[in-house]
């Protein structure tokens, strides 16, 4: 009640408009401890479970590359075939527990790692519904989409999620860098195309511009060089300039990733969407809200 004058003005309790979300029903004891085992590293059996899966990607991953090997094809042709089966069945298991040991099977499924476990196991069955000779290549294409496993490698690199978390940082810087180099190709190559002309191999602006990258970049296939010595002069200066480049984007991702080794983040992973890379003292999910 408040007063104004002589006259009582009463005033009514504002009621909050706000109505606080039903919270989501956690993980049950054993998908809890499946997700643990699973998505996290900083336990003995998620240890063992990373460990026993890495080799399994690799043996996998190779087995895939001596199937490529016509001789070995040809010798060990059904070890192989038998040894493919047996990852794929491995795989899809391990795809089947990832979906069932979260909140929201969904999200990890259109995930990048989500999908790139699919990948990972789908071409083998797909193999077994294109049949025929004439569809041998086709077959052999498909299979070959299982290299795709070795992006399941990068999960289990504790380094990698400092390398993301600094790429990431300086991304913004990068491309500014990159717009001021492509900047500067598109100048060198217009004022080589001017100064050498059709007669030295920079028949068009492109052209040039095609030159000034492979010389800025120092890789320098001589398809085309310049032969006066004002062109000579400013190739050389393209050279130099490269060098000078190349210290720059290297000098911005340093700095961000060593900002990213002083702020520690940890292994635990989100059991609704699946998604790490939280800090340390972190009670909630920063992209989902789901407490950890």
């Amino acid at each position: 009640m408040r007063y104004r004058g002589d006259n009582k003005i009463k005033t009514r309790p504002v009621l909050s408009s706000i109505r606080t979300s039903k919270e989501e029903k956690p993980l049950s004891a054993r998908r809890a401890r499946l997700h643990e085992i699973i998505f996290e590293a900083d336990t003995p059996a998620g240890k063992a479970f990373d460990v026993v899966l890495l080799v399994s990607i690799v043996l996998s991953v190779v087995a895939v590359m001596l199937d490529s090997v016509s001789g070995i094809q040809e010798r060990y042709g059904g070890l192989l075939y038998g040894i493919e089966w047996f990852f794929t069945i491995l795989f899809t298991i391990e795809y089947l527990l990832r979906l069932g040991s979260v909140l929201h099977p969904s999200r990890y499924a259109l995930s990048f790692f989500g999908v790139v476990d699919l990948l990972a196991v789908i071409p083998t069955y797909l193999s077994l519904a294109i049949a025929g000779a004439q569809t041998l290549l086709v077959i052999r294409i498909i299979r070959l989409l299982r290299i795709f496993r070795v992006f399941k490698l990068t999960r289990y690199l504790g380094e990698a999620r400092l390398l993301t978390t600094a790429m990431k940082s300086s991304l913004h810087k990068i491309v500014v860098f990159l717009f001021g180099v492509l900047t500067v190709v598109v100048i060198m190559g217009t004022l080589m195309y001017l100064i050498e002309g059709p007669a030295s191999g920079f028949t068009s602006i492109p052209r040039g511009v095609y030159w000034a990258i492979v010389t800025m970049t120092t890789v320098g296939y001589g398809d085309i060089a310049p032969v006066t010595i004002l062109g000579q002069a400013i190739a050389a200066f393209v050279m130099i300039l490269g060098y000078a480049i190349i210290a720059v984007p290297t000098g911005i991702f340093s700095v961000e990733l060593v900002q990213a080794i002083r702020q520690p983040v940890s292994t635990k992973a989100c059991p609704g969407c699946s998604a790490d890379g939280h800090d340390s003292d972190a009670v909630y999910c920063k992209y989902c809200g789901t407490k950890l």
